[in-house]
């Protein structure tokens, strides 16, 4: 089956991380409290959020990839506590571990933001990437 490209603010290109995304959780397991998916608007980058069972957030977006937040609420709640290693789309069955490693500070989890791509280019492969997830489920 041959990979297209979605057309950009879709509906179709919206659900589009979903697929990922579920594949992210169902490799947390039982940690995972709840999950939403972000509204994005017309100028922002794709984004989800995991809360996992001891409240800590778990936060994606499609510019720099998975962040582990404090619990809401918290002092710091809009602070983000460390960078998850991996690039922007991580394979699923790898991001436990990197969460392990930001919680206990080792690996390549960073304080800073990395910037991995513009939710702006539209033609950078980063969709056919997903586009791969979404084959999966339908496989």
């Amino acid at each position: 089956m041959a990979l297209r490209h979605v057309e950009p603010f879709t509906d179709e290109w919206r659900r589009q991380p979903g697929f990922y995304l579920r594949r992210v959780v169902a490799a947390l397991g039982e940690s995972v409290g709840d999950w939403w998916e972000d509204d994005p608007g017309r100028g922002d980058p794709r984004s989800a959020t995991i809360r996992l069972a001891d409240e800590t957030l778990l936060v994606w977006d499609e510019e720099s990839g998975w962040r582990l937040r404090a619990p809401a609420g918290h002092p710091g709640d809009e602070t983000c506590v460390r960078y998850l290693c991996g690039g922007v789309l991580p394979r699923p069955e790898r991001v436990p571990a990197a969460l392990a490693d930001a919680r206990s500070g080792a690996g390549n989890s960073t304080a800073f933001r990395p910037c991995y791509r513009s939710h702006r280019h539209h033609r950078d492969g980063f969709d056919l990437a997903l586009a791969d997830y979404t084959t999966l489920s339908n496989a």
